[in-house]
Parts: C-alpha cells; structure tokens; sequence
C-alpha cells in the first residue's frame, strides 16, 4: 500500500523525476563497467556523496562502478547523513519500501526488527525531510534491480565508542548476509577548493586507515563540515568489525569543476572497503 511506501522528495530536484532521464545518466556514467548479478560473496563498504547529480553524480558513479563488479548484494545498508537533526543517535525507518521514479525498493523488514528489539529506534521524522539516503537509491535500482532489499539508518555524529557499539550490533544482527554498506557523505562546504582539498585529504588518511579515533579527533578538533560523520564513522566500525581492511580511494572531485566557482565549493569523494583488492 502506498501508506507504507516513502515517495521519493528530491526526484526532480537532486535528480530527474522521469526514469528515462535517469537511465539516461546511469547509462552514461556505467558505459565502461561491468555488473556481475552472481550474489555478492562477501561484504563491501563504500563512501558516496548525496549532492544533486549535476554536480556529484559522477563521483559517487565512480564508486559505484568499482564496486559493481563484486556481485549482487544480500542487502543493501543505507547509511545517511542527519541533516536535520530528528531523531536518535541510530534511527530506523518505519516505511516497508523506498519509492524512485525508478520503481519500489524494500526495507529488509527482519534486519530491521532484530535491530529495533535490540534498541534501535524507529522514527519516520529523521527520514522525512532527508535526501542523504533517497539520492543513492537510483544507483542500486539501476545496478542491481528493485528486488535487492535495502535498510537506511540515519546516523548522527557519535563518539568511536558509539560508533564501535552500533557497529558489533550491526554485524551480529547481519549474520551471514553479506552487506554492501554505503556511507552517504559529502566533504568539505563551502570553502575555497585549495583549502577543501587539503581538508579533505586529510581526512580520507584517516579514513582509508581505518583510523576511527584519528578520524574523531580530526573533525572534531578542526571543526570540519563533513556532513555525513556519524555515517562514515558507522562504516568505518563496521569495516573493522568485519575485516574490511583494503580501502582505496576512487575518486574525489569538488563543485567547483561543474559550477566553474573555486571560491566557494563542496566536496565529494568515493572510496571502498573491501576483504580483498577488487576491480
């Protein structure tokens, strides 16, 4: 029913409403990769930026497409940004399936309903008004079909405590589902791009290395705009907790090369954490 389905709020907006359009870009940025549909055969992690396509669409492709090649996933962890502030430190949605002009994604109900009994809450207001998670979804439609069941959690920024806590709950919870787990984030707002990439980069160091209290200490202390902290931090103790030791950064980029404005740009990485190389 669609009372229990979320209707996508930025189509249109962060990316077309009409499907074509879409399949359009997906073809476009996926003309020089390959998908394998074989189920995916361990778990993955990646880091993805949420901005409008225009300008980030490419990066998070990128990402994408390096991890495409691994398989089909179990399910997919959507790991987002909480711009608005609604809601607990880890929240679950309430709906069943995530709409995309794209078609219906279902929520993995089970995972959800281990992680809830274990005190996960659920809330629909930290979804309500949140692109972080929605602007991922055209992605995984396209590559792998709207049959692969997904589970957004919105995350807030959290201590390495919280984070490694949540992560051991995550993985125990995930049994022998092997996951795609993505971190919805951008980088760096609103600075010039030489300061943006320094930044940035110091902060990707700590992130390939899997350096979680390296990576609090950083953008706590230096006061960094990354938006999406307590979803790369989350995934970050989820590639310890599983063993996703080799991480690689594939791309970053800033709006800067779309809008020509080095001055004043976001931005946007893609990298991976993986058992093995990969690609």
């Amino acid at each position: 029913m669609e009372g229990h389905v979320r209707t996508p709020i930025v189509s249109g907006a962060f990316y077309p409403e009409d499907p074509e359009q879409i399949r359009e870009l997906m073809d476009g940025w996926f003309a020089n990769s390959s998908t394998q549909l074989q189920p995916l055969e361990q778990p993955v992690g990646l880091i993805v930026p949420h901005a409008g396509y225009m300008y980030s669409g490419a990066t998070a492709a990128a990402g994408f497409a390096s991890i495409a090649p691994c398989g089909t996933p179990d399910v997919v962890i959507l790991l987002g940004a909480n711009h608005s502030g609604a809601g607990e430190r880890f929240t679950l949605p309430p709906r069943d399936g995530w709409k995309t002009p794209l078609g219906r994604s279902p929520i993995d109900v089970p995972l959800r309903t281990k992680l809830a009994h274990v005190g996960f809450p659920i809330d629909g207001a930290a979804f309500a008004r949140e692109h972080s998670m929605e602007v991922q979804l055209p992605f995984i439609q396209y590559l792998w079909g709207c049959e692969v069941p997904i589970l957004p959690i919105s995350t807030k920024p959290a201590t390495p405590k919280h984070l490694e806590s949540a992560a051991r709950t995550v993985g125990e919870m995930l049994g022998n589902q092997n996951a795609l787990l993505i971190a919805s984030s951008d980088f760096t707002h609103y600075e010039t791009a030489r300061h943006a990439a320094r930044v940035d980069s110091e902060a990707l160091e700590r992130i390939t290395a899997l350096d979680l209290d390296g990576f609090d200490r950083l953008w706590r202390e230096k006061r960094l705009s990354i938006c999406g902290t307590g979803a790369i931090g989350l995934l970050m103790a989820l590639a310890i907790h599983l063993g996703l030791a080799q991480t690689e950064i594939i791309q970053y980029a800033t709006s800067g090369s779309t809008t020509g404005d080095m001055t004043s740009v976001v931005g946007y990485a893609a990298a991976t954490m993986t058992k093995e190389k990969h690609g």
